[in-house]
């Protein structure tokens, strides 16, 4: 398995590729979403937070994680509010206190380099994430360059 991610400047952006990856096929569970959540930026009231069934309480997540089952919010230390959901959902759930780039080690993804996406995610961005078969990475990252992604990268794990 290959986890690509795309980091995209654009709620809008972000949205249509998540469209365009489910009208491929792409199952749902496989693709996951990270960002600030802009709209309960002033409730850091996230006590009550589940997000294995998808529980969020401190109001709506907005039509970006509506479009994965699963959503939930999360309150991270250093970032603040964040909207998560798909597998990296649950990554992040055990690993509030080392922030994101601790949720993102066991996709794959270098400490280094989690650290530099949760930095882009606490500036605002938005990384949309998929967890493909070898064959099907090429067709992930089109996905993502033809919808505005700014950085695309594949990263390996088992």
């Amino acid at each position: 398995m290959q986890t690509v991610v795309g980091l995209f400047r654009a709620r809008e952006q972000a949205e249509e590729a998540i469209r365009e990856l489910r009208a491929r096929d792409f199952e749902e569970m496989d693709i996951s979403l990270i960002a600030r959540d802009e709209e309960n930026r002033q409730n850091d009231s996230f006590s009550e937070q589940n997000l294995a069934d998808g529980t969020v309480t401190g109001g709506a997540i907005g039509g970006l994680a509506g479009l994965l089952a699963g959503a939930g919010a999360l309150l991270i230390p250093g970032i603040g509010p964040i909207i998560a959901a798909g597998p990296l959902a649950g990554a992040l759930t055990g690993a509030v206190t080392g922030g994101i780039a601790g949720g993102l080690i066991d996709f794959g993804i270098p400490e280094e380099e989690g650290e530099r996406y949760e930095q882009e995610i606490h500036r605002g961005n938005i990384m949309v994430a998929v967890e493909a078969e070898e064959n099907l990475e090429d067709e992930v990252m089109s996905v993502f360059h033809e919808n505005g992604a700014f950085d695309v990268k594949i990263w390996g794990h088992d």
